[in-house]
């Protein structure tokens, strides 16, 4: 009787990878997104204003946007594993510490400066860091299913922390943060490595090793250097133009503004929060179709549909709202939840094919200017709105935006991108 040999094919260590990105992720989107059930709190306690609390929040995301390119550079020198292991303790350390607050200062530092660098370092970067070193195949479908952890982390944690928040305290719910946060670092240290050589592999898919970029002694400088050669390229800003309206569209405008708006038309804050929910499940679903499509169609024609398709639904929905929620509305929240952040997996693409081993940071610099794009909506829409008593001059200008973003998007040139390298 001949005996056979039984292999078992062992997963390819580039899942581990992506499994602990995303539990990160996951992670990094709902403690970034957690001071905003507890002002309710600690203006009850402290008598802090909800301007001043929301201050906190305001560094929160700037930040969350702008370290993003120097946490590139800095996952460049010191290694992912590093980088987001810091990045979690940051978390834990700013969360754990508001227990022990007395001053508004203080809440400004931990909430706003400490939680926003730590979820900044790991923001949509490190999605492009990881599918950049571990995936040529299936590269866009990794990047749409990390993306939408950010979608997950806020659907899954927010109920969690408002419920603790409610029932035992906010000191318990950030607490609870802290915890989590920590608990995540082994997880870190043991399966996130930085390239495949260190575990004796070559990227999912690859046919030869994808060398790491050169390590450069000063981090500042060098994601500073990879702005000056982009910025001199157009594909930079029609990619960064794109993408500000993008934030300005979404986080900006839908995230910031929909609950009230539907409020002044009568429907209760409760069920327009709910709606907003809806978008975020939907979210989840979309991103990862459009990661897949990233692979099969060029990202530039998937852009201009994404962005046409999304003014076009901003334009109607003024004339959607009403005191009770109709087919209509149903139809746009599902239309506009897998349109979210639909644009993240293309444009992370481009990044990559038309910078190459720079496109991480350069990513991290376009993924600031959606941060600067919703700040700005944020802002506009709500002088709009003090100035006319309505939003509607908001959802049309937004619909505008979204036009000419597709334009943008469809005139990014096709010098130096690359086609995929390989098929998925």
């Amino acid at each position: 009787m001949t005996q056979t040999e039984i292999r078992v094919r062992r997963p390819h260590w580039a899942w581990f990878v992506a499994g602990v990105a995303f539990i990160a992720l996951v992670g990094a989107a709902g403690f970034r997104a957690a001071p905003s059930v507890l002002i309710d709190p600690l203006h009850h306690e402290f008598g802090w204003s909800t301007a001043t609390i929301s201050t906190a929040v305001s560094i929160n995301l700037l930040l969350y946007g702008l370290i993003s390119p120097f946490a590139a550079a800095l996952m460049e020198r010191l290694g992912m594993r590093r980088v987001v292991s810091g990045a979690l303790v940051l978390v834990a350390a700013g969360s754990g510490l508001t227990v022990f607050m007395t001053e508004s200062w203080q809440l400004l530092l931990l909430w706003g400066v400490l939680v926003g660098v730590g979820t900044g370092s790991m923001a949509l970067t490190f999605v492009a860091t990881v599918t950049s070193r571990w995936f040529v195949r299936h590269q866009g479908l990794v990047s749409g299913v990390l993306t939408a952890a950010g979608a997950a982390g806020q659907l899954v944690f927010l109920p969690v922390v408002a419920n603790l928040a409610a029932h035992s305290g906010w000191r318990t719910a950030s607490l609870v943060i802290s915890f989590t946060a920590l608990a995540v670092v082994p997880l870190v240290l043991i399966a996130l490595r930085d390239h495949p050589s260190e575990v004796g592999t070559t990227a999912y898919g690859a046919t030869a090793d994808i060398p790491l970029p050169a390590k450069t002694g000063r981090i500042a400088t060098r994601a500073l250097q990879v702005l000056g050669r982009a910025s001199r390229t157009g594909t930079f800003w029609l990619l960064a133009g794109g993408f500000a309206i993008c934030g300005a569209s979404t986080n900006g405008l839908i995230g910031t503004h929909f609950v009230p708006a539907a409020h002044d038309h009568g429907m209760p804050t409760t069920t327009a929060a709910s709606l907003l929910a809806l978008v975020g499940l939907f979210d989840v679903v979309g991103t990862i179709a459009s990661g897949w499509l990233t692979d099969k169609i060029d990202p530039r024609w998937l852009l201009g549909a994404y962005y046409s398709l999304r003014g076009a639904s901003l334009l109607v929905l003024p004339h959607l709202f009403a005191p009770t929620t109709e087919p209509p509305m149903w139809a746009f929240i599902v239309f506009y939840g897998l349109d979210w952040v639909a644009t993240v997996p293309p444009t992370v693409a481009l990044c990559r094919r038309a910078f190459g081993a720079d496109g991480p940071i350069v990513f991290g610099w376009v993924f600031a200017s959606h941060q600067v794009g919703a700040s700005i909506a944020a802002v506009g829409a709500g002088l709009i709105h003090d100035h006319q008593g309505s939003y509607d001059l908001a959802w049309y200008l937004a619909g505008g935006l979204c036009a000419a973003a597709a334009v943008m998007s469809l005139r990014v040139t096709s010098q130096g991108l690359g086609k995929a390298r390989t098929a998925s």
